[in-house]
């Protein structure tokens, strides 16, 4: 399995910014999807997941900014952030739980910088 994320940069607060992850070595369609993000100096949170019916679930503190797509034809999930805070800086992943390979599998991350 590999997960590919790209989109992160450094924005000021208020700011967008489109996070996407490519995945392989996977049945794509089949599996429930994960955005993840660790803050500077903290543990790694939950930040959305979409399930193979594109049903969205979402961590309280996203309050309605950030939208879970994903397309099976490109195998890409995208993270679409708006209205980001400075506690939105973290190094954010994408991530699949796979307990049928007993193990869930982690990309390398992209940083988001928001600037107040």
């Amino acid at each position: 399995v590999r997960l590919q994320a790209s989109g992160g940069g450094s924005v000021q607060a208020g700011g967008s910014l489109r996070l996407s992850c490519k995945a392989s070595g996977l049945n794509f369609g089949l599996n429930t999807m994960d955005w993840y993000r660790q803050p500077p100096g903290k543990q790694r949170e939950f930040v959305a997941s979409i399930t193979s019916a594109a049903s969205a679930d979402y961590a309280a503190f996203v309050k309605g900014r950030f939208t879970i797509s994903r397309d099976n034809v490109r195998r890409t999930i995208s993270l679409q952030m708006n209205n980001l805070e400075p506690e939105d800086t973290a190094v954010y992943y994408c991530s699949i739980d796979l307990p049928a390979r007993g193990r869930r599998y982690w990309g390398r991350g992209t940083l988001v910088t928001v600037s107040s």
